[in-house]
């Protein structure tokens, strides 16, 4: 009787039977048999090498993902389709070509098994094997033989790979490999301790107290003196290094931040110490004490004007902060208006110009007291532009994220949404030195057309909507329009 791997070389024999891969006139099985063997040095899990060997069953050849659960069980079907890119056949491959691998580097990213990694390392190993060896022959010529010639975006694939898999897979030889390739075709891009087995200290925080969380993390007390932040799976090692370089400029410019000394390893996630003596963050203190609510939102206050009095050039490396609200209307607004989505994008850039700082990411449960000193952590949303962008982000976790469920906030910040929307308020208030009412609507009107967007981004991230999603765009659409067409500018 045949085992698993056998049945799986017979059977994709046959299906890729008569194909041959690009450039060479090999047969298509070939690859797949070159990805198990790569598969092999790294597991001996049979389902993983399984995997490897019908990786290309469902893009290349007539087979489906249900024959395949069928023949060689659901782990299987499940690996390969983590491997399979979405189809676009009615549009031309090079068109599509950036899309399709962002779509697949997100099914990476967001991945617990490690075998969904070992099955990309091992295919993109053997295909950026095949790329070399034409590369090394014809050099420049080999971009134009690709559905992607910008060999700019063909590097940002190659090395999305390696950071996602690195914390994992780095001491492999296949990922030893793959940086030698890399390195190869465009010369400095990984250091040359990449290509050695790079140990992270490694640490535990079971136990530990969880201060605070956002969209790229949670952070806990680690122990008196450090505090740590633990990162979200799908966030790699360049991610977290990316933060911390941008935690280190900005406090030469000024701005109040913890520093990090270390990037550590926390299971199979990244971690970033910071020394924080006794120190807690401000939606704890508001927790516990929501009566002085209004201390807490002068010192928000004071903070924010401190980053926004802060100007850089651009060269300093900071993007533009337009760049995120523009992606929110093209990941959302764009699929249900494009028209409305236009109008909405000449008002964001209409914002005058402006290198001040904003943080992105601004709340507080990103804010530590230490000794009655405001101290900022997560700034890998740190960019430059007008604070309305920060006013709105201020608005969206304290206000619009508990319209339709209070309890939202609630989890989020550790208080009631009754104290969020009373923050909000002595926020706003304070920031602009104003009791005036019309103007305070002014600024809440335009935040609120930027929330609006990013709700429908935020909604439109989900697989399928349901009927209470399009109910919700519905509602958002309808204030978008309103908004976009009273609003001359989102500047104040």
């Amino acid at each position: 009787m045949m085992n698993k791997l056998e049945e799986a070389i017979i059977y994709a024999t046959i299906l890729h039977q008569g194909n041959v891969r690009k450039f060479t006139s090999r047969p298509c099985i070939l690859h797949p048999l070159e990805v198990a063997q790569i598969l092999s040095t790294m597991t001996e899990d049979q389902d993983v090498i399984t995997a490897g060997i019908l990786h290309d069953i469902v893009e290349e050849t007539d087979g489906t993902l249900e024959e395949i659960e069928k023949r060689f069980g659901k782990r299987v079907a499940d690996l390969v389709s983590a491997d399979t890119e979405n189809d676009y056949p009615e549009e031309d491959k090079a068109s599509t070509w950036k899309r399709r691998k962002e779509e697949a580097l997100r099914i990476l990213k967001n991945s617990d098994d490690i075998g969904v990694q070992m099955l990309w390392l091992a295919d993109t190993l053997a295909n950026i094997r095949s790329i070399a060896g034409i590369y090394s022959e014809k050099e420049a010529e080999l971009w134009s033989m690709l559905n992607q010639s910008d060999p700019a975006i063909q590097l940002w694939y190659y090395r999305s790979v390696a950071e996602i898999v690195e914390l994992r897979l780095n001491k492999t030889g296949a990922f030893k490999e793959y940086v030698k390739h890399v390195n190869f075709i465009w010369p400095g891009t990984f250091d040359e301790k990449k290509g050695r087995y790079r140990k992270y200290k490694e640490v535990s925080v079971e136990g530990c107290k969880v201060l605070g969380w956002g969209a790229k993390g949670t952070v806990y007390r680690y122990n008196d003196e450090l505090i740590i932040k633990v990162f979200n799976k799908n966030n790699t090692y360049g991610d977290v290094e990316r933060e911390v370089a941008l935690t280190r400029k900005a406090f030469v410019l000024g701005v109040p931040t913890a520093i990090s000394f270390g990037i550590v390893s926390v299971g199979d996630q990244y971690g970033a110490m910071y020394e924080l003596l006794d120190a807690e963050t401000i939606s704890d203190q508001i927790a516990q004490k929501p009566e002085q609510v209004e201390k807490y939102a002068l010192i928000m206050a004071d903070l924010a004007q401190t980053i926004h009095s802060i100007e850089v050039d651009a060269e300093e490396g900071f993007p533009q902060a337009s760049k995120r609200l523009l992606s929110y209307i093209d990941g959302g607004l764009a699929y249900e208006d494009e028209d409305l989505a236009e109008k909405c994008r000449n008002l964001i850039r209409a914002l005058p110009d402006t290198n001040t700082l904003v943080h992105g990411d601004f709340h507080t449960s990103n804010i530590f007291l230490q000794n009655e000193e405001a101290l900022l952590i997560d700034l890998d949303r740190m960019s430059m532009g007008h604070p309305i962008v920060e006013i709105s982000d201020v608005y969206y976790f304290y206000v619009i994220l508990g319209q339709d469920k209070p309890e939202v906030v609630e989890k989020f910040m550790g208080f009631s949404y009754k104290t969020a929307r009373e923050f909000f308020d002595l926020f706003l208030r304070h920031y602009l030195d104003t009791t005036d009412e019309n103007r305070l609507r002014e600024i809440i009107e335009k935040a609120s057309l930027l929330c609006d967007i990013r709700m429908v981004n935020k909604i439109h991230k989900k697989p399928e909507l349901d009927e209470q999603d399009r109910k919700l765009i519905s509602s958002y659409m309808e204030r978008i329009r309103e908004l976009s067409g009273r609003l001359k500018t989102l500047a104040f």
